[in-house]
C-alpha cells in the first residue's frame, strides 16, 4: 500500500464516522421533531376548546353589559324625573310653608313675652376671671341704623 492509499482508506474512515454521526443527529432530530408535533397536536386541541369557552364567556358578558347599560339609562331618567319633581314640589309649597313658618315664629315671638303672674327671668352674666359682667340687652338704640 502506497501513502496514496492509505490517506483515501483514512479520508474514507473519516467520513464515514462523519456520516454515523450525522446520521445520529438526524435520526435525534427527528425523534424531537415528532415529539414537537405531537405536543402542539395535543395543545391544539385543548386549546380550541377553550377558545370556544372564552368565546361564550366573551358573548355573554357582551349581553350582561348591553343589559346594565339599559338600566343605567332607566336609572338616568328615573333621577331627572325626581330632580324635576323636587324641583316642582320646591317651587310649589316652598314659599308658602316660609311664610306660614315665619308667621308662626312670630306669633310665638309676642306670644313668648311676660305672662300675667309669671316672674320676670333673670338676665344672664358672663364671668369674666372672678368679675360678673351683666348680659347683653337689646334696646331701641341698639337697631337704630338697621333697616329690615
Amino acid at each position: 500500500m502506497s501513502g496514496g492509499e492509505v490517506a483515501g482508506i483514512l479520508v474514507a474512515v473519516f467520513w464515514a464516522i462523519l456520516v454515523s454521526f450525522l446520521a445520529v443527529a438526524l435520526a435525534r432530530l427527528a425523534q424531537t421533531l415528532k415529539a414537537t408535533t405531537k405536543l402542539v397536536a395535543d395543545v391544539t386541541e385543548q386549546a380550541v376548546p377553550l377558545l370556544a369557552d372564552a368565546s361564550t364567556a366573551v358573548r355573554s358578558a357582551q349581553t350582561q353589559i348591553e343589559r346594565v347599560d339599559a338600566i343605567a339609562a332607566d336609572v338616568q331618567e328615573v333621577t331627572s324625573n325626581a330632580s324635576a319633581l323636587s324641583t316642582t314640589v320646591a317651587s310649589t309649597f316652598g314659599g308658602p310653608l316660609v311664610k306660614v313658618a315665619a308667621f308662626g315664629y312670630g306669633v310665638r315671638r309676642a306670644m313668648g313675652g311676660r305672662r300675667e303672674g309669671e316672674p320676670a327671668k333673670e338676665q344672664r352674666r358672663t364671668v369674666i376671671v372672678g368679675r360678673t359682667v351683666p348680659g347683653t340687652r337689646r334696646s331701641r338704640r341698639d337697631t337704630r341704623g338697621k333697616k329690615d
